[in-house]
């Protein structure tokens, strides 16, 4: 199915997620910026566990010694108003861009509500032609790339934004949930009921056509893809960057967490001369 509709189709369908309360489309509250302009903050890439604050220690920022303050971020696919005012409110100079109006409009009243100066741009996280090459001190990616048809140049924009030295924390998906037909996992009581019903990597769109994937849409909200471990950490060091460090994750009350990390979170940095 062609990649570009399914790109269009996943905008519009957060544009509806966001507009119905998703929890991904909450903002922040003014406590929390309040407290993350005097220091005291986190954010997630994933579900529950905060990112270490040494992940953002970056040798490519303009005084590494001083935090946040004046490290040029880009919150990829990050919208949402949530992670994008934290990370301004702590000093960081922040780009958000997200493929919906809908998210991008979160960080963006945030933002003018509490004089952040974000920076909101919209597009797809495939194409990051709006900025030049090493435009970056730091990229935020939490769990989206599940919802690119491709891995591979999201990587490449991504390296190449950045400037030598610069960082990326990237959370993504465990292919392996992907295994499993979600509406039996998600009613299962015990893992004997768990059953495996898709060959990865894995789409929501295979096996459908296109009206049977706009009902799709239109019922369950954007189409997913698994992509393989291998696309998504041998897909950052094909892209010139090298990983650093790696967790897991789930998300809090879901059984299949309990037996398998549902997500995963890693650091990387691009190479100097690439």
């Amino acid at each position: 199915m062609d990649a570009d509709w399914i790109k269009q189709e996943n905008r519009a369908a957060w544009d509806r997620e966001a507009a119905a309360g998703n929890p991904w489309s909450i903002p922040v509250g003014d406590d929390v910026i309040a407290a993350a302009r005097s220091g005291e903050w986190s954010v997630v890439l994933t579900y529950a566990k905060p990112v270490p604050r040494a992940w953002f220690a970056n040798p490519a920022a303009p005084d590494p010694a001083a935090g946040l303050k004046g490290t040029r971020v880009l919150c990829l696919a990050s919208g949402g108003g949530q992670q994008a005012p934290v990370l301004a409110a702590a000093g960081a100079t922040v780009t958000s861009f997200d493929a919906s109006a809908e998210q991008l409009a979160r960080d963006a009243e945030r933002s003018l509500s509490h004089d952040l100066g974000i920076r909101t741009v919209q597009g797809y996280m495939d194409d990051l032609g709006a900025f030049d090459d090493a435009s970056f001190d730091l990229c935020f990616h939490p769990v989206s790339n599940t919802f690119a048809p491709e891995l591979e140049p999201v990587w490449h924009e991504i390296a190449r934004v950045l400037r030598p030295g610069g960082v990326l924390l990237a959370g993504f998906m465990n292919p392996d949930l992907y295994l499993f037909d979600v509406a039996t996992e998600e009613a299962a009581t015990s893992p004997s009921e768990f059953r495996v019903a898709h060959r990865l990597p894995y789409s929501d769109t295979s096996g459908r056509t296109r009206d049977e994937v706009e009902a799709y849409l239109a019922k369950d909200g954007p189409v997913q893809h698994s992509h393989s471990l291998v696309g998504q950490l041998g897909g950052q060091l094909s892209a010139g960057l090298v990983l650093t460090d790696l967790y897991d994750d789930t998300e809090p009350g879901r059984l299949i967490g309990e037996f398998l990390p549902m997500c995963f979170s890693s650091r990387a940095v691009r190479r100097p001369g690439e």
